[in-house]
């Protein structure tokens, strides 16, 4: 009588998918820990200069932040490489890590106390992400910059991302001068949103260069060098609020709640750009062959 072998969640994952996830687990230790450098650099320079969450800019003449957002990089790097392997709806939940590392030395050595909610938020973090990792769909084949181009300019992407660049200048013009010392989710809001955006360029970028890599020159295609822009425009927008949020809270209610916001919105972005949960971009394209 034959057994049915039930088959582990490696044989279930691609090549391609293992090594994203790798990434994105080392990614999540080095970013992490940059958030506590960052913080202990913010706090330093708030000591004798403006601090950054009234507007100042003295951090930039800090070591030990420069010594935060390096690792921060390294950790970015690593996350970059790992969205040209895998999906963003895979590589993303993966922060999880980086939100148990940074809490932990917050902890330890911010003296930042987690309280039981802290830490039932921490175990709630992996276990979602846990079961997105072991339910992350297969990604198909993409052969030039220009099939994300097509994704990223279809009317439901278009839609979403003005909305999200709406909500963005209402908080930025309207809410952060009245309520950006007091409530959290002002600058918490502005950095996923835009993160959202950030993570589908990054992904074209990623792909962009693993093609060129392989002998398929990307970097000919304008789409290419628009998306490298919109990335670095996102990502400066992201690093002024999100150090802005750093200085005014604590580092371990700031983590948790920015990556479950940004995790969310990346979701949502990931699903209406790469219809991972209803196939429909397949079925649009077999209608379309037909």
């Amino acid at each position: 009588m034959a057994t049915t072998q039930t088959p582990s969640w490696r044989e279930g994952m691609s090549s391609d998918n293992i090594k994203g996830l790798v990434l994105a687990l080392s990614s999540s230790f080095f970013i992490g820990a940059s958030f506590i450098v960052k913080k202990k650099g913010l706090k330093k320079a708030g000591a004798s200069g403006v601090r950054a969450g009234v507007g100042g800019y003295s951090y930039l003449y800090e070591p030990l932040w420069w010594v935060g957002m390096i690792t921060m990089i390294v950790g970015e790097i690593a996350n970059f490489a790992a969205y040209a392997f895998a999906p963003a709806i895979l590589v993303t939940p993966l922060g999880a890590l980086s939100i148990i590392i940074s809490a932990v030395l917050a902890h330890i050595i911010l003296r930042e106390r987690l309280h039981i909610f802290g830490i039932l938020g921490c175990i709630l973090c992996v276990v979602g992400s846990t079961t997105i990792v072991l339910h992350a769909p297969q990604e198909r084949e993409i052969e030039s910059v220009t099939e994300v181009w097509q994704m990223a300019m279809e009317p439901a992407f278009l839609l979403y991302a003005a909305l999200v660049m709406t909500a963005v200048f209402i908080l930025i013009f309207h809410f952060i001068p009245q309520y950006g010392q007091t409530h959290i989710m002002v600058y918490i809001g502005v950095c996923s949103l835009v993160g959202s955006l950030s993570v589908m360029s990054v992904k074209a970028i990623g792909i962009a260069l693993k093609l060129t890599l392989s002998g398929m020159n990307q970097l000919i295609y304008p789409q290419t060098w628009i998306f490298t822009l919109v990335v670095i425009t996102c990502v400066l927008t992201q690093m002024n609020y999100l150090n802005k949020a750093l200085d005014t809270f604590n580092t371990a209610v700031v983590s948790p709640i920015y990556y479950v916001m940004f995790t969310s919105f990346t979701i949502l972005a990931s699903v209406i750009m790469f219809k991972f949960i209803d196939g429909s971009r397949s079925h649009s394209t077999l209608l379309r062959s037909s």
